[in-house]
């Protein structure tokens, strides 16, 4: 089977699981375990095998398998649990990772649902959001991720994952010992209209608290008036995961880069500020000016690596965020996933 044929097998919504059964997770047969897709491509997908399972129990039990089983997989889709609600959700984030984590130095609109549960992103439907490890633009980042399908969207709107430790391994060596040489820089304007508001994404209105915590996260900061506050920062373009030592691809560097805006969006920004001036932009780590034709490739290597697939009402998606990318397909009708973070990682932490 080529490429071509197994990627759109495996984004083909409503796609049958073979129904094969694995060994059990745990010794009592509480659940059962498979690939999600047959290539064996990620999420390993887990299913309760008896009725009325008390899945925050049965998560806290089994935490270090769990994490021994995303480590190896980088993501495992619960399904058939009925996490219908905010605060079950909350329940299995605390048994199966740990507390979540305050979303901080934003760079997606989302809301607070309870506590540190938030909507995954309130970005508008019609558009395609690109995939992308959270937060790996900034000195620390959640090691993991949750999300839950509270009410999935009447037509599209999935999820989109790709395992980075494949993306590093599928990138030209020519593309990727340039960045890990020369780094990445990120460049973020904050204006009043234009994207997130500087206070939105510091969670502060003290400029002094902003000035502060960009200096100790390694940012250069530029006032450009009482509103706007540009910012720049160079940062890693790979990592050495800090349990299993693989390297992954961990940036935002496509992601952020202006070539891989909507066109529409791309024109309409570009006919109003120069680049330097857009809410998000990526440059090499000197400053120089980062290639359209680098960045298709770029593109291309994590369009191969993309695996998705319909949402169900009552799902949990967890991934480890320094091994899995994610994104977000467009949509119609109402949508509501929310996300959790847990597990605090900084670049400090990491492995040489």
């Amino acid at each position: 089977m080529s490429d071509d044929q197994l990627s759109q097998k495996r984004s083909i919504p409503g796609a049958s699981v073979a129904r094969r059964r694995q060994a059990p997770m745990s010794a009592q047969e509480i659940v059962t375990e498979q690939p999600l897709f047959p290539d064996g491509a990620l999420p390993r997908l887990v299913q309760p095998a008896l009725d009325g399972v008390d899945f925050v129990a049965w998560v806290a039990k089994n935490r270090p398998l769990l994490e021994e089983k995303l480590h190896q997989d980088g993501g495992i889709l619960f399904r058939g649990f009925d996490v219908s609600s905010v605060e079950k959700f909350e329940e299995v984030i605390t048994a199966s990772c740990g507390p979540a984590l305050r979303y901080t130095e934003r760079s997606s609109p989302r809301h607070e649902v309870k506590g540190n549960v938030y909507t995954s992103t309130d970005y508008p439907p019609a558009y395609k959001i690109f995939l992308h490890n959270e937060n790996s633009y900034a000195r620390t980042w959640p090691l993991k991720l949750l999300f839950c399908c509270i009410t999935p969207a009447a037509e599209g709107g999935e999820t989109p994952i790709a395992n980075t430790r494949r993306v590093y391994d599928r990138i030209p060596a020519r593309i990727r010992d340039r960045f890990i040489e020369k780094k990445v820089m990120y460049v973020r304007n904050f204006s009043p209209g234009l994207g997130l508001p500087w206070a939105t994404v510091f969670q502060t209105t003290d400029r002094a608290e902003v000035e502060a915590y960009c200096q100790k996260a390694g940012y250069e900061t530029k006032w450009l008036d009482e509103d706007r506050l540009r910012t720049r920062r160079v940062g890693q373009v790979v990592a050495r995961h800090p349990k299993t030592g693989e390297m992954s691809w961990f940036n935002h560097a496509t992601f952020f880069h202006v070539s891989t805006l909507e066109p529409a969006v791309r024109e309409a920004l570009l006919a109003q500020f120069k680049e330097d001036e857009l809410p998000n932009n990526t440059y090499y780590g000197d400053g120089t000016p980062i290639e359209t034709s680098i960045m298709d490739e770029l593109r291309a290597v994590y369009d191969q690596e993309t695996v998705s697939f319909p949402w169900k009402k009552g799902d949990v998606l967890m991934l480890d965020n320094m091994i899995t990318a994610h994104g977000r397909s467009s949509f119609r009708g109402e949508r509501k996933i929310l996300a959790g973070m847990t597990n605090a990682m900084s670049a400090d932490q990491l492995q040489s």
